[in-house]
């Protein structure tokens, strides 16, 4: 799946991926982070990994690590020869890779965290395309951005007013290039045809052969199952304002299959985890994050007052 994202024939479908004015100007050459979630399903009696979805956006690489910690802390008889990531890779190899791709040659210092509030930070432009922050009474120059803003999120709150305009032209990088988490997205998932993928298609190009309560209709740019319909039909097909920007994905069916101890089994979603350094010249998979469910999707608001679900983490056997 992830091969298919850098052929061609990907890079034409995705050249309208992104929402008119929201282009952010020196785009990188490959996204800095991918992952690809994927539900456990049943099928035939067995279970089976199913595309749900895939986002060039960095997701929780640190916490993750940080987790696994804290597991094999509250729970030694863990053999320490299972682990989370792959391709042998070690604690201190995946702290050194996440530290090349987020700080490159840079100091810490110079490289920020970008996120809606996550602290308050105050960034300001000053000298032409240069950015800048407050610390410790001194301005300090911003070289990189590692950049978890969500474009749908930040649309949605117009009581925010960022000190610089994405749009503008920059001297920074930009780590996780904004454009990309719109190439690599649910946009993705008409073109993705393979043997784990689900059929999936624009609501203007839905086939009157198919019927809609087979496929869930999602909207193309929102998260954490913003907007989802579980139960489209023709009639609301018709009335979507602008159907270029919904898709719709084949249902599948998610296997109960995770034991709990107070009966009901979770569902379960495992989400495959890539860092993609620019001087590399392919994506790394490093780690991985389980999400589990017991409600009809996966995500906070749709497990209130429920158990055994949320985050976590799938180990394996080191070299198997």
């Amino acid at each position: 799946i992830v091969a298919k994202t850098r052929t061609p024939e990907f890079a034409r479908h995705a050249a309208g991926a992104i929402p008119s004015g929201l282009e952010v100007p020196n785009e990188t050459a490959h996204p800095n982070f991918l992952v690809v979630d994927f539900g456990i399903c049943t099928e035939g009696g067995n279970l089976r990994p199913r595309l749900i979805e895939l986002q060039a956006f960095p997701s929780l690489f640190g916490f993750q690590l940080l987790l696994l910690g804290c597991m094999r802390k509250a729970y030694p008889a863990i053999p320490r020869n299972w682990t989370s990531s792959f391709g042998g890779m070690q604690d201190d190899d995946y702290l050194k890779l996440l530290r090349r791709t987020i700080l490159a040659d840079s100091r810490a210092e110079n490289v920020v965290l970008l996120e809606i509030e996550p602290a308050k930070q105050k960034t300001r432009v000053e000298r032409g395309r240069q950015l800048f922050y407050q610390r410790a009474g001194r301005e300090v120059r911003i070289e990189r951005i590692y950049n978890r803003v969500i474009f749908d999120e930040l649309l949605r709150r117009p009581d925010l007013h960022p000190p610089f305009s994405f749009q503008e032209e920059l001297d920074v990088v930009w780590v996780g290039h904004p454009n990309w988490y719109f190439r690599i997205s649910k946009h993705s998932l008409p073109f993705l045809k393979a043997a784990h993928t689900a059929r999936a298609f624009f609501a203007n190009e839905f086939p009157a052969a198919e019927s809609p309560g087979d496929f869930v209709l999602k909207p193309l740019y929102s998260f954490a199952g913003l907007g989802v319909d579980m139960e489209p039909t023709r009639e609301k097909l018709e009335a979507l304002t602008n159907p270029h920007e919904w898709i719709l994905q084949q249902k599948v069916h998610y296997a109960e299959f995770v034991p709990t101890p107070e009966g009901p089994k979770s569902k379960a979603e495992i989400r495959m985890m890539f860092v993609w350094p620019d001087n590399e010249p392919e994506p790394i998979l490093v780690n991985n994050l389980v999400r589990m469910s017991q409600g009809k999707m996966m995500g906070v608001d749709f497990n209130k007052d429920k158990t055994w679900v949320g985050s976590s983490i799938a180990l394996h056997q080191r070299g198997s």
